[in-house]
Formats: C-alpha cells, sequence, structure tokens
C-alpha cells in the first residue's frame, strides 16, 4: 500500500495541524491534534521505510510517542513560567500585601496569565525562607468593561538564594519530572 503523496508532503501537513491546535490554545483540540498530526506523519515515515505491518506500526507508535512527550515537556514549561512568575511576585512582599504577576509564554501552547498574589503567612524558619501565597489567575471578561473571571489557588513559595521557588509538587516542578 501507498501512501497517496509524498512522505514530505504529509510531514508538512502535521506539522500545521500540530500548529493549528497550538495557536487555539484548546488543551482537547492540542492534544488530539499533536496524536493525529503525528500518526500522520509517522504513516508517511513507515510506507517509505517498509511494507511490513508490524514495523509500520512501531514508527508510527515511535512518532507518536514521541510527540506526545514533546507536548507533556512544552505544556510543563508553560506550567514552570506561571509559577516563577507567581513566585517571584510573591518573594518580596509582606504578609497581607497584595501584588500582581504576569507572564508571556515562550510557547504559544497557552493564552497568557495574569493574576494577583498575596502573602498570607511566613513559614520555615533558620535558612528555610518559605510563604503560604493565595494566587488569582484571571481570565479576561468577554464583554468590555467587566471584571476578569478569576480563579484561587493556595500555593508555597521559598526562597533558593536570591531567587524566590515554587515549593509545591505540582506537574511543573522540576523534581519529579516524568512521574507527574
Amino acid at each position: 500500500m501507498s501512501f497517496p503523496f509524498p512522505p514530505i508532503a504529509a510531514a508538512r501537513g502535521a506539522i500545521v495541524l500540530a500548529a493549528l491546535a497550538a495557536l487555539s490554545g484548546c488543551n482537547s483540540l492540542l492534544n488530539e491534534g499533536t496524536g493525529a498530526a503525528a500518526g500522520i506523519a509517522g504513516t508517511a515515515i513507515a510506507n517509505q521505510v517498509t511494507d511490513n505491518a508490524t514495523v509500520a506500526t512501531g514508527i508510527g507508535l515511535g512518532v507518536q510517542a514521541g510527540a506526545k512527550a514533546a507536548l507533556a515537556y512544552a505544556q510543563r514549561k508553560t506550567r514552570g513560567e506561571e509559577q516563577d512568575a507567581i513566585a517571584m511576585a510573591a518573594g518580596p512582599l509582606a504578609v497581607g500585601k497584595v501584588a500582581g504577576w504576569q507572564v508571556r509564554h515562550q510557547l504559544p501552547i497557552e493564552s497568557d496569565a495574569q493574576g494577583q498574589v498575596t502573602v498570607s503567612r511566613l513559614i520555615g524558619g533558620v535558612d528555610l525562607e518559605c510563604k503560604e501565597v493565595v494566587f488569582s489567575i484571571d481570565t479576561p471578561a468577554d464583554q468590555a468593561g467587566a471584571p476578569p473571571a478569576r480563579e484561587f489557588y493556595v500555593t508555597t513559595v521559598c526562597r533558593d538564594g536570591e531567587h524566590w521557588r515554587w515549593a509545591s509538587a505540582e506537574p511543573a516542578t522540576a523534581r519529579w519530572g516524568s512521574l507527574q
């Protein structure tokens, strides 16, 4: 069985599909689009390499797994950018003070984010300075002049030398890696 168009064209089509899904910002479309694009690219590659169905299936699954791993990495990076922005905004605050935070994502797989953060209490001791913080993620309103939709969360940030870092074991926390 031969593929109806050259593998280069199929790969380009897969990349375009993934890019369109990425620009949408919709996680379910992004996840499914990545899988579909990888399937198309994997089929194009497999058809040029072998006629053996088992080998072709292995190639397709490998391409799809690689694409999904790349997407998961990009999503963790995006979450990490948000967490770093919140930690940096919360670091210099005293208990009860409020500051704004925002992030412009390097990878456009999700919308840029913003909100406010406040320190609710200090935690730790000598050489272990941490803060419990409450933060919002503000989604702009659909109508002009309306207040943003807000979601609130609680986390902990800790000082690491000159920097404040996210201290909760969330998916973007580098320590846990693929265990998330």
